[in-house]
């Protein structure tokens, strides 16, 4: 059984152009931090764009539990009373941050500065997840962690009540652990440093100063130092969330790989720490263009233009720019698998530590797909088969996660036969309308 009920199949079939307009969600990243900001902050934060799946309204839930008033109106918007650095109140329940790694951890870096204690869980998949690489740094703060064997949800952290600042060097590339930190530094008196030698996604520093925190952002020997100091009155703000790139990726890639496709997805982040795949497929050589660049809230935002691209060439993906498409890796192997040539990516063993195992679910279902992959614990390599050139024809797992099953369904689009997923329930956490949004642009993806 899934850990999102009955498992849902899913069968996506090859189709004619993709055309039209492709307005996806909001960013989920900044979705969540706008709830969890505005949660500390004192005053009303209004929000529109919202992402309005099942991670980010986990948050919202979240939020609510801690004494957060947080309400949808009738308009779509979102606002959020807030309760004040340090302001939050101990839950009476656990709570359930369901598929979501970035909701319980940065709200975990929320939370642990404070007296209180709380009770984290989650599904299957997130229960799965380590947590020990945010509930180490945050006991240099104070907090207390129990959970089970690895450092794995169910888990009990006890806040602390005398918080002390910290200076924390993060070991490996990750924007949830450098937000973790920095959400706890906020109710530690004092400055809080932290230092990443490579740059991850930078939405929660650029929040931060716009709630009105002192924070800046220093290049040095060492990496990236950031310092924040403690104990701010965070100023509600109006927020407009743009459309999350992550979601976008799915029907760029779709449009990329179709026969005769020419797909707009509009109003995209392109904020420079996310935005490494599309500078990766236009290495490639995809027909990607941007339009209508513009700064929507401090996020450079551009029209995406994405036609149908058969001369797309398999390339070495630099390592360094892992950190800026993580999660965009599983679909740049769909186009990959459909390019000529070899596509290498490297310095990606976060992936072995999603939602899934990410190179090793990608790399079963395309194999039974009739793609020949190569892969290590820090890389993996695909074989393209040109334009339609992938067989298809086999029911790929999805493992719970929602970026996996989304891929698949995208490489069935341009397969000789129908792909499967065994299960789509996931992709109602970040993508609640991925379907009926690519059947509106001519896909074929079916339930059962």
């Amino acid at each position: 059984m899934s850990g999102h009920g009955t498992p849902l199949p899913m069968t996506s079939s090859a189709c004619g152009p993709l055309n039209g307009v492709a307005e996806v969600p909001g960013d989920k990243s900044i979705s969540h931090r706008s709830l969890i900001l505005g949660a500390m902050a004192v005053g009303e934060t209004r929000i529109t764009g919202l992402l309005e799946g099942e991670d980010v309204l986990d948050t919202a839930k979240a939020m609510r539990a801690f004494g957060a008033e947080v309400t949808r109106h009738d308009d779509g918007s979102w606002s959020v009373h807030g309760v004040g650095v340090g302001g939050f109140a101990e839950p009476d329940q656990v709570i359930d941050c369901g598929n979501s790694g970035t909701g319980v951890r940065l709200i975990m870096g929320t939370m642990a500065t404070s007296p209180i204690t709380v009770t984290f869980t989650g599904d299957a998949s997130l229960n799965g997840r380590p947590m020990a690489r945010v509930t180490d740094p945050l006991a240099l703060f104070g907090a207390q962690a129990v959970g089970r064997n690895g450092g794995r949800l169910p888990m009990t952290i006890v806040g602390a009540a005398d918080p002390v600042p910290v200076r924390y060097e993060v070991p490996v590339p990750s924007a949830q652990v450098k937000s973790a930190v920095l959400l706890a530094g906020l109710n530690a008196p004092g400055q809080t440093v932290v230092i990443e030698k490579e740059a991850t996604r930078d939405h929660s520093e650029r929040m931060l100063a716009g709630f009105g925190a002192e924070i800046s952002v220093e290049e040095s020997e060492d990496g990236r130092v950031i310092t924040l100091t403690g104990r701010p009155e965070l100023k509600p703000q109006v927020i407009a969330v743009p459309r999350d790139p992550s979601s976008a990726a799915f029907p760029v890639c779709a449009a990329l790989i179709t026969p005769g496709s020419d797909v707009l997805v509009p109003g995209i982040g392109l904020n420079p720490t996310r935005a490494g795949l599309f500078t990766t497929l236009r290495e490639m050589g995809a027909n990607l263009t941007y339009e209508n660049e513009r700064e929507e809230g401090g996020e450079p935002v551009a029209d995406l233009r994405a036609r149908f691209s058969p001369d797309m060439k398999g390339i070495v993906v630099p390592a360094e720019r892992a950190a800026s498409m993580i999660d965009e890796y599983p679909v740049l192997s769909v186009v990959a698998a459909n390019s000529t040539g070899k596509t290498m990516m490297g310095g990606v063993k976060e992936l072995r530590v999603k939602e899934s195992d990410r190179i090793d679910a990608m790399a079963r279902g395309l194999r039974a797909c009739g793609v020949t992959i190569e892969e290590g614990e820090d890389w993996w390599e695909v074989t393209g088969l040109g334009p339609q050139g992938v067989p298809g024809g086999a029911v790929c797992e999805s493992f719970l996660d929602h970026r996996i099953a989304m891929s698949f369904m995208v490489l069935g689009m341009a397969a000789q036969a129908p792909v499967s997923v065994d299960d789509g329930n996931p992709i109602a956490t970040s993508f609640p309308i991925f379907e009926p949004l690519l059947n509106g642009l001519g896909a074929r993806v079916k339930r059962g």
